[in-house]
């Protein structure tokens, strides 16, 4: 029964970075793994493994998603001002805001 537990392995991605440590200490490739956290460690570990996880193309696009987005509430924002409807300027500069910010992190 012993036997069944330990060749079960849970994946990766649900180790903690306490379990992760200890998978890379033994991994000699891996060197400094006190100083890295989890994602570093997951990287690190897949990279010695040689199951490197290729990074998703899918935030580009959505990147140009969300300035279009933007430029849409731009066009909306300077209709607001035209009208002196200073409330849903404000509405659509916060809006505008948060896209930008999500930009930034997608990027």
């Amino acid at each position: 029964m012993a036997d069944t537990k330990k060749t079960k392995e849970k994946p990766l991605e649900k180790l903690t970075a306490k379990e992760l440590r200890e998978i890379a200490f033994e991994i000699p490739e891996i060197t400094g793994a006190h100083g890295l956290n989890k994602s570093e460690l997951l990287n690190e570990i897949k990279k010695a493994r040689g199951s490197e996880e290729k990074k998703e193309q899918k935030k580009s696009s959505s990147v140009r998603e969300l300035k279009v987005k933007i430029n849409e509430l731009k066009i909306k924002r300077d209709e607001a001002i035209q009208a002196k409807d200073s409330k849903k300027a404000s509405m659509f500069r916060r809006r505008i805001s948060k896209l930008k910010k999500k930009t930034r992190r997608a990027a």
